[in-house]
């Protein structure tokens, strides 16, 4: 393979940053230039709700520029994303078909779930990332809220966001008369509560490593030597109090004082012992996941296991999981299996039907007579660190509809494209099935074979106890399945006798 060039381009809510980069033979990722610029974006529209047409000008001027800079490299693709804060701008339509127009981008949108993911791809594919992680918090800092993703052992425990974004913090006493003095201490006091909560709901014990993504993480830890980017909390913690402890400090950059106001809150709170700071942002995830998609890098991690990770302890917390979610999750893969010369979805459907199956009980632990109701919300409402918006959406609906009788898509309370909807309709009919063999959580049954026959999905069992509540329910269950797919269901069992001792 040729080396291969990529322009990155992020418009975030207080800069405009390009980066350009290289693939090499060996699948290594290699930046060769970074430009960047300020931008108004987040004051404009956390002041009036929309963006102005000043600051529209600056950043098509400044992509016009960017573009110039990738062409003299002879990038072979380039990709523009925007800030997740542009969604609360009232002209937020207006601003990107001016973009378009102005220089022929399509700026694509990230999600809050989509930003987060592509900054931890970079990270995670890093050779000693298994080791940093072991026991660890993994915070991302942007300018309208953190996200803290939890790691045991390893595995993922928990994502949550939280309003603690450095542009958030800076407006939040903006109006006030305080002195400075007054206005460090009032944000203390508001993070320190704000992750006090985090930690009584999720951290029952400290953790050793704090992994910190921000644009002004390298104010501290200045050098590219990546083992000089890990320090002791304590040192760290020092380090943020003296710069803060000047005077002057803070008054040329807005984003500067609540940034380590924030990274002092979390470097004592979390009760970490080494804090690493990476110096790596959104524009190198870009990069990483436009690689890892293209097949130009080499990647080790399983992005696949973290997503079911994350789902395996969010049954937990919800009291949800047991053997009946593992055998589900057996039944529910071997169906997909079975059915992949009919059903059109891929790889990564299987991979949804599987989180699906991992929290489709999540809502008995708020109500048991509205379960699935209950499920949906908690799904939506959830961070899922690897799974998009979209995404998301689609296992909370198989949820739904796992026992719910399937909406038109236009009676929908949250709206889902064609596409999404027809996936979801199929993975909620083999979540069904599934669960209808198993509709007594005891796993009657020794083994299964699943097969297609013509227009028939054969599910033969192995049972050494009676079936009956399984038989019954099992019509009922599997006709959604015919409409679905035109293909029928039928449960054959073969009786095992066991001698007893």
């Amino acid at each position: 393979m040729s080396v291969h060039t990529f322009a990155s381009i992020y418009i975030g809510s207080y800069e405009l940053t390009l980066k350009i980069f290289e693939f090499t033979a060996k699948k290594k990722m290699k930046e060769i230039d970074c430009v960047r610029t300020r931008t108004n974006l987040g004051k404009d529209i956390y002041h009036t709700e929309s963006v102005g047409y000043e600051t529209v000008e600056q950043l098509c001027d400044t992509l016009q520029e960017f573009l110039e800079i990738a062409k003299s490299y002879r990038v072979n693709a380039t990709e523009v994303y925007m800030s997740v804060a542009i969604r609360d701008a009232s002209n937020e339509l207006f601003v990107l078909d001016q973009i378009q127009i102005r220089t022929g981008i399509r700026a694509g949108v990230l999600s809050n779930s989509e930003h987060r993911f592509i900054t931890y791809e970079t990270i995670a594919g890093r050779e000693r990332f298994a080791e940093a992680v072991e026991d660890a918090a993994f915070v991302d800092i942007g300018g309208s809220g953190i996200q803290i993703t939890l790691f045991r052992n390893g595995e993922i425990i928990t994502t949550q966001h939280m309003d603690l974004g450095t542009i958030r913090l800076r407006n939040m006493l903006r109006n006030s008369d305080c002195s400075m003095d007054n206005y460090r201490r009032g944000l203390a006091e508001f993070i320190d509560k704000k992750i006090e909560v985090f930690r009584a709901m999720y951290l029952k014990q400290d953790v050793s490593n704090l992994i910190l993504i921000s644009d002004y993480g390298d104010m501290l830890l200045s050098t590219e030597e990546e083992d000089q980017r890990i320090v002791k909390a304590d040192k760290f913690a020092k380090m943020t109090q003296k710069l803060l402890k000047k005077p002057e400090f803070g008054y040329e950059d807005p984003f500067v004082v609540p940034s380590l106001i924030l990274f002092h809150a979390l470097a004592t709170s979390l009760g970490c012992k080494l804090v690493y700071v990476p110096g790596t942002n959104i524009c190198d995830g870009i990069a990483f996941d436009y690689g890892r998609r293209k097949n130009l890098l080499l990647v080790n991690h399983s992005f696949e296991d973290d997503v079911l990770s994350a789902s395996r302890n969010l049954a937990e917390h919800f009291k949800s999981y047991s053997p009946h979610i593992e055998a589900l999750n057996r039944l529910a893969t071997d169906i997909f299996t079975a059915m992949k010369k009919v059903h059109g979805l891929n790889k990564r459907h299987l991979l949804l039907l599987r989180v699906a199956t991992l929290l489709h009980d999540v809502g008995k632990y708020v109500s048991i007579s509205n379960g699935s109701i209950s499920a949906y919300n908690i799904i939506m409402e959830s961070e899922i660190i690897g799974l998009t918006h979209r995404e998301r959406s689609i296992v909370a609906y198989t949820v739904l509809f796992n026992t719910l009788p399937l909406m038109k898509i236009d009676e929908l309370p949250d709206p889902v494209d064609e596409e999404s909807y027809i996936v979801f309709a199929k993975l909620s009919a083999i979540l069904r099935v599934a669960n209808a063999l198993d509709q007594s959580h005891k796993q009657k049954f020794d083994s299964s074979r699943i097969i297609l026959k013509d227009r028939e999905l054969l599910i033969t069992v192995e049972a050494s106890e009676d079936l009956t509540l399984e038989r019954a329910l099992f019509a009922n269950k599997t006709q959604y399945f015919e409409d679905v797919f035109s293909i029928k269901p039928v449960l054959k069992e073969k009786r095992v006798y066991r001698l007893r001792s």
